[in-house]
């Protein structure tokens, strides 16, 4: 009874005043300031990126009080990268949470998973991985700033969950017990490249919708760009489009959710839409170049050889209009090939060729994508690796996601399934929403599983609008309906393997 008593005392016991963590010393790093912050309704600021409220969401809730500390790291001469950090000042977890970014970054971005971190007791940071709007827009930043690369590459992160470990030791009465990592999109590049080149830093990391394939995925995203720009009849109406969403949900859609509960078990011939020849009414049909293009939409990009550049999206993912901007390709994409491949703000895409010049894009920044298949490193120190997508993501496919756990698997051996789990959220959009199953605990399901070995054998998900939950389970299983009861209960489903 008084060792409980005691531990209980000791938990999150502090060292030092919050204000004082300011005159630590850190290599090649500034504290900027150490505030202690009032529980209370966290404010966001104005420039921080992430998902946009919505709108029907529930009035925010408060985070508890903690000391927030603002730091600048220069690992090199040109970098510049802040971090902000949150540690409670009362009931410290033992624990650490370091959260991801989306999209280019540019700005803290993490502050929802922050906030949730903090009211579960970890200490928590993020990092804008470098570079703010004052670098430029999307990529420009890394226009002649070869180290700015290698800090939204991979050093931000790891620079910053060093320093934030170092002040957790100093400001703390007892040990950091444990090390996570959680993020999506880019912020899940950021995990796998942490596992990949950072075995060490967390003990256990969730990583969604995988943009690890950044230079390839906006390289194939840029040339689908310039194609329907330079060949009109590879352009999809929005008409068009709803002929074959709906010819697919026809066929695959058998639950009639609106979405596809699994879309490995969907398989869609669509030269079955294919205009007849001489045939003179074309509105329900697809012609030869729009048959081209809805098939590269599914099948992926590749080049002449065949090689597959990046995925194709998954079936039940609806088909957007395939037209032509008109200025394209956009800068968001396109600059993973003038800025990061040849460093030329003027780059003229008419000039791009795909076989010629992916090959020089990758030799110059194909570091950048976290593609590394051998995580015996994070798996030998005991790592735990959770990594989900949603199966109606039109952000980013999917079936990249996949396609890196299976990589994996064929480096390691099929049976990995105690250290890393995949898990498919059945018509979820990109890393949230969508009117599927959108939501789900992966945080309480990591940490069952590294610090009691209690592996995920399904995780419940839900979608909060609709009141519907599911249970998610390990890839390649996936739920079934036991075909009676209410389909939106988690009650009427069970994990099932592939048949």
């Amino acid at each position: 009874m008084f060792a409980t008593l005691l531990a209980a005392q000791i938990a999150g016991a502090l060292n030092m005043p919050c204000e004082q963590l300011g005159a630590i010393p850190l290599e090649r790093a500034t504290i900027t300031s150490a505030t202690s912050v009032p529980a209370g309704v966290f404010k966001r600021p104005a420039n921080a990126g992430g998902a946009a409220p919505q709108e029907n969401a529930p009035p925010p809730q408060p985070i508890p009080e903690h000391c927030r500390v603002t730091m600048v790291l220069k690992p090199s001469s040109d970098s510049n990268i802040n971090v902000e950090m949150w540690l409670p000042t009362q009931n410290w977890n033992g624990k650490f949470l370091a959260v991801g970014n989306g999209g280019w970054a540019g700005s803290i971005q993490g502050y929802d998973d922050m906030q949730e971190a903090l009211r579960r007791g970890y200490a928590t940071a993020g990092t804008d991985t470098g570079h703010t709007a004052a670098d430029g827009p999307v990529g420009m930043f890394a226009l002649g700033h070869p180290e700015k690369i290698v800090d939204f590459a991979y050093r931000a992160l790891h620079d910053m969950t060093v320093k934030s470990k170092r002040l957790i030791d100093v400001f703390y009465a007892q040990p950091l017990d444990y090390s996570y990592y959680k993020g999506c999109s880019t912020g899940g590049r950021m995990g796998v490249m942490a596992a990949q080149r950072y075995p060490g830093d967390y003990d256990g990391i969730i990583a969604g919708a995988l943009a690890n394939r950044h230079i390839h995925m906006h390289t194939a995203n840029s040339y689908r760009a310039m194609q329907l720009a330079l060949h009109p009849e590879l352009q999809v109406s929005e008409a068009k489009a709803r002929v074959v969403n709906d010819a697919v949900m026809k066929k695959c859609d058998t639950l009639g959710e609106g979405f596809l509960n699994n879309p490995r078990t969907c398989s869609f011939d669509f030269a079955s839409l294919a205009c007849k020849a001489g045939a003179s009414d074309t509105a329900s049909c697809l012609t030869p170049g729009e048959l081209q293009s809805v098939q590269q939409y599914y099948g992926g990009v590749k080049n002449k050889k065949g090689e597959l550049i990046f995925s194709g999206q998954a079936m039940g993912v609806p088909l957007p209009p395939l037209v032509a901007s008109k200025d394209p390709p956009s800068a968001g994409a396109f600059d993973s090939i003038r800025i990061l491949g040849f460093q030329n703000a003027n780059y003229d895409w008419h000039d791009f060729d795909l076989d010629r010049d992916m090959p020089k894009i990758d030799a110059a920044a194909g570091f950048i994508d976290a593609v590394n298949p051998d995580l015996r490193a994070f798996k030998a120190a005991g790592g735990k690796l959770l990594l989900y997508a949603g199966w109606r993501d039109t952000g980013i496919t999917p079936e990249n996601t996949v396609m890196y756990y299976e990589s994996v698997r064929k480096e390691l051996g099929p049976e990995q399934g105690e250290w890393m789990r995949m898990f498919l959220e059945p018509g979820m959009g990109h890393c949230r929403g969508g009117p599927g199953i959108n939501s789900f605990d992966s945080l309480t399901a990591l940490e069952q599983w590294r610090e009691k070995d209690r592996a995920p054998a399904d995780i419940l998900g839900r979608n909060r609008e609709t009141g519907a939950s599911r249970p998610l389970c390990p890839y390649p299983q996936a739920a079934e309906y036991t075909g009676s009861g209410d389909r939106k209960d988690a009650a009427n489903w069970k994990c099932a393997a592939p048949k």
